[in-house]
């Protein structure tokens, strides 16, 4: 007898001696009995076991470019077959994809979904990639890995848009099926991670590292400015200082702008001033490619030569008025590399965002 998807064996987890079980995935290390979810809300106790309740089920499906993931130096202008789950194993209290990512009701997972029917669908759509995002792959690891597995065999590219909050065992698995990342760095203080996500920074960190030092995935940062919580001079400074150090000076990184939504609508949306005075550190920290996102800035949207400064790619929003670069991703006017993966360019998918229906008679 086949096993339902919404009862699909969960990995990494181990019993305990009083009849509960551990999860083993990420740093959370619940302990759940009989009956009990996670606090991600998706792996829970069922028969003994653990299993992930979402399995081969999404909350919808779109073809978006992959500067919205966002990506600016792995296949530029290309389009990504985007999906996600329901929940998420962090607690953001600023959460931006609350809708999906804080689910607790099955119907917002409209669409069900093989990992063959997603490759398909991706190839069919002219897809350069497939991104596991809107809420955090880490808690659906195992169908994310089994799409990444089917995606490849068609020849795409895998996208991992995460928190990075994972153990080492899950973490190395994970990581092995996908070829690029974008990992969220919510902030650069472990209070700012304990009060506003629930989580711990240094999890994160190691994510990070890891993916620097021991993997040959094409990852970027992400962090959110948040006014007041984490967007000071001296925790930007701090921050950038640390991923020169750590991961060197070609790691993009994207500061994005905060609106006010589910916990902190009190808190007012991020002025652009402080996406360029953040910028403006991380540059000035050795970093070489630091852009600026959620608002409508040029400059900081702007691929240039980290030798000779020339723009080389040249975007507004998530569209690419420009491009110079050479396919093999070097700049054409003083020979430097850039950063990334790159190939031949044209004809870019542009800004727009087009939802997919996988079986459009469900929807009737």
């Amino acid at each position: 007898m086949s096993i339902p998807e919404s009862h699909y064996p969960a990995r990494w987890w181990h019993a305990l001696p009083d009849g509960r079980i551990q999860c083993d995935l990420c740093p959370r290390d619940c302990k759940l009995h009989e009956g009990q979810r996670g606090l991600c809300f998706v792996r829970k106790m069922e028969g003994g076991q653990m299993v992930l309740t979402t399995y081969g089920r999404s909350s919808g499906f779109c073809v978006d470019p992959i500067e919205k993931k966002p990506l600016n130096h792995f296949y530029p202008g290309s389009s990504v077959f985007s999906f996600g789950t329901a929940g998420c194993n962090l607690a953001c209290k600023f959460c931006q994809n609350w809708d999906i990512s804080k689910s607790r009701e099955t119907d917002t997972l409209m669409d069900q979904a093989s990992p063959e029917e997603i490759a398909l669908a991706a190839e069919r759509s002219g897809c350069k990639s497939v991104a596991f995002t809107y809420n955090d792959p880490v808690i659906f690891a195992e169908y994310a890995m089994d799409v990444a597995d089917a995606c490849h065999a068609r020849g795409l590219k895998t996208v991992a848009v995460t928190a990075g909050y994972i153990h080492d065992v899950p973490r190395r698995e994970f990581y092995s099926k996908m070829d690029a990342a974008n990992v969220d760095l919510k902030g650069f203080t472990d209070d700012f991670y304990v009060k506003l996500t629930g989580a711990r920074l240094q999890p994160v960190l190691d994510t990070l590292v890891y993916l620097k030092r021991e993997t040959d995935v094409w990852f970027e940062i992400t962090t959110l400015l948040i006014p007041g919580h984490n967007d000071s001079d001296a925790e930007l400074a701090a921050m950038s200082q640390w991923i020169m150090r750590e991961l060197g000076p070609d790691v993009p990184l994207h500061f994005s702008a905060f609106h006010p939504d589910w916990k902190m609508r009190d808190v007012p949306a991020t002025p652009a001033s402080t996406l360029t005075r953040a910028r403006d550190i991380a540059l000035a920290a050795g970093l070489h490619y630091v852009y600026t996102g959620n608002v409508h800035d040029p400059a900081g949207g702007t691929t240039a030569c980290p030798s000779c400064h020339a723009a080389l790619i040249v975007r507004d929003w998530y569209r690419i008025d420009d491009y110079t670069l050479t396919p093999d991703g070097h700049c054409p006017h003083c020979g430097t590399a850039i950063a990334g993966r790159f190939g031949a360019f044209s004809h870019p998918f542009g800004h727009r965002r087009i939802p997919v229906a996988l079986h459009p008679q469900s929807r009737a």
